[in-house]
């Protein structure tokens, strides 16, 4: 793809680069922090090439490009918007100046417990396994030493992250709080400091330590924390602001001193004598409401939150759903809502995938497939972005699927040992319940893959109008021309770029261009190596190895004109440019030179491929038969 001209279309319908706050990317997706969200054309940035779907998500515009295009899109996007690239939290911090303060927050609790996510995952895996393991020792479906080294330890490193679960999450808020983490981290430790009693024994034999506080104005239980979250999370946001206040007022040559054991000193104070007692019953009635939702007769609850999941997500509230995840492990042993996210994840590939095998478009095919075994393996924003809601009938249809799903992991009380995981792999933090993970697997991708594949349809093409003219004929040289009756209707003739043999794509040696992935194609063999511009427009990217050029016809019509086959290897040997980027062409304008002799000569044919990128554009593409081309022999008719 033309990374330059995909890059610009998408400065362009965001409104400039003086609408630009800052620009950033991850792994597949372009993020941007936009001044005026109204200037933004969402819908003209999903029809640019290369994009497979646009998003707002945590105040930034989402732009879904792919692995290995999102870099190279971002390289020219910056450089032709003359601003200078931002680190991903850069762009994170920007975008949350644009956030009301309760999807701040939100933020922040993804800023907190995503990151310790991988730890969470590993231990519940191990827990998972090693729950298998015991279950089959113990009805003796497997002989193993339980004594052995590997026994041992991998049941010591099993809980080891939920054990200091407390310390992870300090250390990680702090971090997102501005807070030195070390000091996070000793608060933490305090909250699970061993003088305390342990919160899991308290629960099993009830005998409670008191302590007198505020000079014996009233007493607390002496208990920790084990199985807490947001106490812990209040505790660090109080030491950041304590710490950066005294950062301020205590002289430099103290401050080393003085305001680590100040900040660590009141606050855990304050914490053990307030905010813990406080927010434990906050947290125990969130945890509560939730449970209660999710175990409402006849798994009602369940399934409208499993229905709702998917809406979640477009709105980024999802990210707070870890800090459900952690809370129901610490409380209950396991999470019930990992499962309901599995079902609402693999419903959504599910629904895009019956979108992809009834569509007879190929562009929506190639976008719809790979997003939706993306969704099953839990990354849904493809799915979700890219072909559900683009469509909006099949993201109904995933929420039905979810819904139904969630439905049936209630009923069965199907629970995860870990978080993090979702999808196929999900399987493994159920290990004590696999059948019916599968179970609620299967469930949620039939639904959601029936309910779409009936009520998905392609876009029906306009109808031509009727009694409307026949297209220019050959003698308009490729220029575009009105219909005679008014109707508005516009053709284009494409004429030949270069003289030679029209080929039957079954001749053209490269399964790319035969198979016209890239768009509707044409393959001439050459017999001279004079490339001309086969209509009227304007030339969007000479491609720096002379190789290849792109072009715009005057109605819209998006034209790749690729010279041989493998000749990018060549390096621009052979080829010379005559055109420049931005350059205004007529039909029959040189564009570039090629030396057949040294194209064959490497070892690469000469075959050239004149590609119409966006054909789904117009209502009628027509194409040349195989036969002989000269320079002014129609190769496409085009119709819009």
């Amino acid at each position: 793809m033309d990374y330059r001209k995909t890059a610009q279309e998408i400065l362009d319908h965001v409104g400039g680069s003086k609408n630009i706050v800052s620009a950033a990317h991850c792994a597949t997706r372009l993020r941007l922090v936009i001044a005026d969200n109204s200037r933004a054309d969402k819908t003209a940035i999903e029809n640019v090439d290369g994009v497979k779907g646009v998003f707002e998500a945590s105040g930034q515009l989402q732009i879904i490009l792919g692995t290995g295009t999102v870099n190279k899109v971002f390289d020219e996007f910056i450089s032709i918007a003359g601003i200078t690239a931002s680190s991903k939290a850069e762009a994170k911090e920007a975008a949350a100046q644009k956030q009301n303060v309760f999807m701040r927050a939100i933020k922040l609790l993804g800023d907190i417990f995503v990151p310790i996510i991988p730890a969470i995952v590993a231990s519940g895996f191990l827990m998972g396994i090693m729950n298998s393991l015991d279950f089959m020792i113990s009805n003796g479906f497997i002989n193993m030493d339980t004594g052995s080294s590997i026994y041992v330890f991998a049941n010591l490193f099993s809980n080891t992250a939920y054990t200091f679960l407390q310390i992870l999450i300090a250390f990680s808020a702090a971090k997102a709080f501005g807070a030195n983490p070390y000091l996070g981290a000793v608060i933490g430790m305090i909250m699970i400091n061993p003088s305390l009693q342990n919160a899991y024994d308290v629960a099993t034999n009830g005998v409670l330590q008191t302590q007198p506080v505020f000079f014996g104005l009233y007493e607390i239980d002496m208990v920790g924390y084990q199985g807490h979250v947001i106490p812990v999370v209040i505790a660090v946001w109080l030491l950041s602001v304590i710490e950066k206040r005294l950062h301020k007022i205590v002289p430099e040559v103290l401050d080393l001193f003085v305001t680590p054991l100040v900040s660590v000193f009141v606050t855990g104070y304050l914490t053990l004598a307030v905010i813990g007692p406080v927010f434990v019953w906050a947290e125990n009635a969130v945890l509560g409401a939730i449970q209660w939702l999710l175990t409402l007769p006849l798994g009602l609850g369940s399934l409208v939150m499993g229905a709702l999941y998917a809406p979640t997500v477009v709105t980024g509230i999802h990210q707070m759903y870890t800090a459900i995840d952690i809370g129901q492990i610490a409380q209950y042993g396991v999470t019930y809502w990992l499962p309901l996210a599995s079902a609402a994840n693999v419903a959504q590939g599910a629904a895009a995938l019956a979108v992809a095998l009834k569509s007879k478009d190929r562009k929506i095919k190639s976008l719809a497939l790979p997003s939706s075994l993306s969704a099953f393996m839990g990354i849904t924003e493809p799915a979700i972005f890219g072909v559900n809601l683009r469509f909006f009938k099949p993201f109904i249809a995933g929420c039905i699927g979810g819904g139904c799903g969630a439905l049936y992991a209630s009923i069965v009380h199907l629970g995860a040992k870990g978080t993090g995981v979702t999808g196929i792999f999900g399987i493994l933090l159920c290990l004590e319940q696999p059948v019916q993970y599968l179970i609620e697997m299967v469930i949620a991708v039939g639904v959601a893959f029936a309910v779409s594949f009936v009520l998905y349809k392609d876009a029906k093409p306009e109808a031509a109008a009727a009694g409307s003219a026949a297209l220019a004929d050959q003698s308009g040289n490729g220029a575009a021309q009105n219909a005679a009756d008014g109707s508005g209707k516009t053709g284009e003739i494409l004429v030949s770029p270069v003289k030679g043999r029209i080929l039957p794509l079954s001749e053209v040696k490269d399964e790319t261009f035969a198979s016209e992935m890239l768009g509707t194609t044409v393959a001439v063999e050459p017999s001279e190596g004079v490339i001309k511009a086969p209509c009227g427009g304007e030339v969007i990217n000479v491609f720096d190895t002379g190789h290849a050029v792109c072009l715009a016809t005057e109605t819209g019509g998006e034209i790749l004109i690729h010279i041989g086959i493998d000749t990018v290897k060549l390096d621009g040997k052979g080829f010379t440019k005559r055109v420049a980027d931005g350059d205004k062409i007529h039909a029959g304008d040189v564009l570039i030179e090629a030396d057949l002799d040294v194209i064959r000569g490497e070892g690469c044919p000469a075959t050239t491929m004149i590609i119409l990128t966006n054909a789904d554009d117009y209502a009628r593409v027509e194409k040349a038969e195989p036969g002989t081309a000269d320079a002014d022999t129609e190769i496409m008719k085009l119709e819009k």
